[in-house]
């Protein structure tokens, strides 16, 4: 799997952005990406991202077997992060959960589509059968953008999850089998008259 990065992808407006899976150098450009966020895109996200403590526990502890993350550089910045989060227990091992965040001048540009299709890949190539994607009830824009790839709501938890300021939300889960999901995103590749057969 690392041997197929890095590698290129072209975004909407024709730009080139490189990506690659993160390593344990990559600190102090993760706390610089985080902190660039404003703050509205910060309020939803698990944990303190500005916090050095938790970016250094990140790298520490990187395992790609537990944690896949992948990284959308231009130049020197990393401008997207995505990850692809394995489930240890026996019950749930057949499903893994997508995270993903990109800058905010990159966003509408089709980076958070390109690293979430990534994502997927690699959970294809691990023999997974489901992909969970947890958000609060009003982040309405990437409810649309899973559902777009085929995530449909599965659940919604109620008052499950509070932001940076205290205030408690509904947590909803989204959800999209693995071979739908590769039937649509094949389905993409194939109009592109891209050779899918050797895919991971």
């Amino acid at each position: 799997m690392p041997d197929t990065y890095p590698k290129t992808a072209t975004l909407k407006e024709g730009s080139e952005v490189r990506l690659r899976l993160m390593k344990r150098t990559d600190g102090p450009k993760l706390l610089e990406f985080f902190r660039a966020l404003p703050e509205e895109d910060r309020l939803f996200l698990k944990e303190d991202v500005t916090d050095k403590q938790v970016i250094d526990r990140w790298v520490e502890e990187l395992d790609y077997e537990r944690v896949l993350p992948v990284l959308a550089e231009l130049g020197d910045r990393i401008v997207g992060d995505a990850s692809l989060h394995f489930q240890r227990e026996r019950w749930s091992r057949h499903c893994g959960k997508i995270r993903c965040v990109v800058a905010r001048d990159f966003q509408r540009k089709g980076l958070g589509t390109i690293l979430a299709r990534e994502i997927f890949l690699h959970a294809v190539q691990k023999g997974l059968e489901m992909i969970l994607a947890e958000m609060m009830d009003t982040q309405i824009g990437a409810m649309k953008a899973f559902q777009q790839i085929g995530f449909r709501q599965e659940a919604i938890l109620s008052d499950a999850v509070v932001d940076i300021y205290g205030k408690k939300h509904d947590l909803v889960i989204m959800a999209n089998n693995v071979g739908e999901l590769w039937r649509v995103v094949g389905e993409q590749i194939d109009a592109m008259g891209i050779d899918r057969s050797g895919a991971y």
